[in-house]
């Protein structure tokens, strides 16, 4: 997990620029997920909580909601991208690029895949980073889900 153990002075990050950060660990996406999620959003399209009506259709089962493998992106860089030593804090800032490339069907497993991009100095004790982040489903050739993270960190 991230924390005082995996932290990395900002130097230290910098010198990540260019390198794949890692992969999480596999995370199942299974019907009891996806059902919470439907009632967290209240988005019960019939794709998501119905396997019944699912099965007709061409994907055959049902699948996550695209925000709800978004969603998991957070755990996933908590377990493989590095804080920053000294750090007062950290802030999503937002995404550039999101595409939902393939669903996720229901009893899938998903990881992320993190490569830091870049590192920009935003004046203040601001630094942006931009991390490419894949969603992987176990066994699919297609990711779920490419993008880019951004996050600020301020020290």
């Amino acid at each position: 997990m991230k924390g005082p153990d995996k932290a990395v002075t900002l130097d230290e990050l910098k010198a990540l620029v260019g390198k794949e950060l890692g992969v999480s660990e596999w995370t199942l996406v299974d019907q009891k997920r996806i059902d919470a999620f439907a009632d967290l959003t209240e988005d019960h399209q019939f794709i998501h909580v119905d396997p019944a009506a699912a099965k007709a259709t061409p994907l055959g089962s049902t699948i996550a909601h695209g925000f709800l493998t978004l969603s998991l992106v957070a755990n996933f860089g908590y377990q493989v991208v590095p804080g920053v030593k000294g750090a007062k804090m950290g802030m999503n800032y937002g995404m550039n690029k999101l595409r939902f490339v393939s669903p996720v069907k229901s009893g899938s497993r998903v990881r992320g895949r993190f490569k830091l991009k870049s590192l920009d100095d935003q004046g203040g004790g601001r630094w942006l980073s931009t991390t490419e982040v894949t969603v992987e489903v176990e066994g699919q050739e297609k990711p779920s889900i490419v993008m880019e993270w951004l996050g600020m960190t301020f020290v």
